[in-house]
């Protein structure tokens, strides 16, 4: 075969036109993410030259010798589980209503997707600000409908720490959804939603019936991005209280960072980021291999 005709064969094309986007994600995301499994294994302060080989006593010194670890293990359930069921929810109810002829609809539609284009962490600043109970949005509001017995130490209470800094990620967030969701509205077969309404079909019988089956896929789309979204949690959490008080917010995301940057033991964080990432696979390849086979089974 010629030059000429190698460069034109389909696949010497697609290997001309992927591979140096492929070396690169090799080299800053494939490389990194073997290297940390590697590091888990080792001790390393991050500045000697030589790094010390462990086996898996950093792996038993989190689950043995950490108790912040289950703490953050926890929490970080707790937050995949509200992300799983609240930002999809009310995205899916913005969608389907921002969906209608209706006026303003665009400018709606880019007010709700805002949040999600503005950085992380000045996400938190800002809603750090809100809860301040002396100076902040929500403690003022209150105050002046007379509710001031309601106002609390929303990032410094123990018990509404977590769930305070989760109403800030569910802001953020729910325009992703939202968004994904209106994606997935615009596949929906009129002629079947306009022969449902012709046979007497209410709003909800159209929905159950037309309008939900056709978003299965893009049910599942949001879904497994809210859950890998959820199991690293980072930015809010550590721009509104860096963990605490008293590790009630910790993640492990969160934890790993402080373990590898702070008290620099990047093995001990390397061992917390791979148990991480086992976690996410765990659930996200069974959710996406029951989710293929349903679709398989109903074609």
């Amino acid at each position: 075969m010629t030059a000429k005709a190698l460069v034109t064969h389909p696949r010497s094309q697609a290997v001309l036109l992927l591979g140096p986007a492929l070396i690169i994600y090799a080299v800053f995301a494939i490389w990194p993410m073997i290297d940390v499994v590697i590091l888990s294994f080792q001790r390393w302060n991050g500045l000697d030259p030589a790094r010390e080989f462990v086996g898996t006593a950093n792996y038993v010194d989190i689950f043995t010798k950490d108790p912040v670890f289950w703490v953050a293990f926890k929490n970080t359930i707790i937050w995949t589980v509200l992300s799983v069921i609240f930002p999809p929810l009310i995205g899916l109810l913005l969608a389907l209503g921002l969906n209608q002829p209706i006026f303003g609809r665009n400018s709606l539609r880019a007010i709700f997707y805002l949040p999600v284009i503005i950085a992380p962490i000045a996400v938190a600043t800002m809603w750090r600000w809100m809860y301040d109970p002396f100076f902040g949005l929500f403690g003022q509001v209150l105050t002046q409908f007379g509710l001031q017995r309601f106002i609390q130490d929303w990032l410094g209470n123990r018990d509404l720490a977590l769930y305070s800094a989760f109403v800030a990620h569910l802001w953020q967030s729910v325009g992703f959804s939202m968004v994904l969701f209106l994606a997935g509205l615009q596949g929906v077969n009129k002629t079947l939603v306009e022969a449902a309404r012709i046979d007497g079909a209410g709003r909800w019988n159209v929905f159950r019936f037309v309008t939900f089956p056709a978003l299965k896929t893009t049910i599942t789309i949001v879904l497994v991005l809210s859950i890998i979204s959820s199991l690293k949690a980072f930015d809010i959490v550590y721009g509104l209280t860096g963990g605490g008080p008293a590790q009630s917010t910790q993640m492990l995301a969160l934890w790993a960072f402080t373990q590898s940057m702070q008290i620099f033991d990047f093995g001990r964080g390397g061992a917390i980021s791979v148990v991480l990432l086992l976690i996410t696979l765990a659930v996200v390849i069974p959710y996406l291999s029951w989710t293929q086979k349903r679709e398989e089974s109903a074609e």
